[in-house]
């Protein structure tokens, strides 16, 4: 609280030496009232629900298919050398770079931007969920076979537990990822959300609600962050995060 009313009071210090023109370095007040008239006219909250609904669909979809790859490549070893080199040279590529495809196939609208989201995220886990895989010691497998522990169950009380502190992690650095892509895609390839508000506005020489959408942005950007290191706290994964 205090660092955020320090910060506050910094900018509006900033702003009354007249360092650089209102027009360049907008001040408290002006922001302020910026958001007022974006949330009275409704069209942040509609950016707001178009730009989560675009990084929540790429994300899970995600989620959903990096997660039994990546367990299968963990325990093929075959099959890890064999595709390791292309999901490495993947995750290396830029998400953005893939833009121009994204829009010469699906256009504009969502499912550019969840397209690009879901690259942006899925080479990562991939290759997080893999390296976890690959990494838990044989001895549990061993003590599983010891009880008798079989087929679906070992995934289920064996794999799983051992691997999810790790990927937790790793979702939290992609959700991260994947909240800068969705802005970065609706720049270049959106006719609404958050990263299209910030090029209006750009566009219109509107820095009060430029630095209004920048506000908004890494306040949701830090929530998303915040369920995420909720599920640290889950019983069945907590021993990971013990110090």
């Amino acid at each position: 609280m205090f660092t955020f009313v320090g910060a506050l009071l910094l900018w509006w210090g900033v702003t009354r030496l007249r360092v650089f023109p209102e027009s360049a370095f907008p001040g408290p007040q002006a922001v302020a009232l910026g958001f007022l008239e974006e949330f009275r006219s409704g069209r942040t909250v509609r950016d707001i629900v178009a730009s989560l609904f675009r990084v929540t669909s790429g994300f899970l979809l995600a989620v959903f298919t990096s997660l039994p790859i990546g367990l299968w490549l963990g325990h093929h070893t075959a099959g890890r050398a064999a595709l390791l080199p292309a999901v490495n040279f993947f995750r290396n590529l830029s998400p953005l770079a893939w833009i121009p495809f994204a829009i010469l196939w699906f256009g504009i609208g969502d499912t550019p931007a969840i397209f690009l989201i879901f690259l942006a995220s899925f080479f990562p886990l991939t290759l997080s969920t893999l390296a976890a895989v690959a990494g838990i010691p044989s001895v549990y497998f061993q003590v599983a076979r010891d009880y008798g522990i079989r087929g679906g169950n070992v995934l289920l009380r064996v794999t799983l537990p051992a691997i999810m502190p790790q990927f937790i992690t790793a979702l939290r650095v992609t959700a991260g990822v994947a909240w800068m892509v969705v802005v970065a895609a609706e720049m270049l390839a959106g006719k609404d959300g958050l990263g299209f508000a910030v090029w209006d506005a750009r566009n219109g020489l509107r820095t009060d609600l430029l630095v209004c959408q920048m506000v908004v942005i890494g306040v949701i950007g830090v929530g998303i962050d915040r369920l995420l290191v909720g599920l640290t706290r889950l019983p069945e994964v907590r021993w990971g995060y013990a110090r």
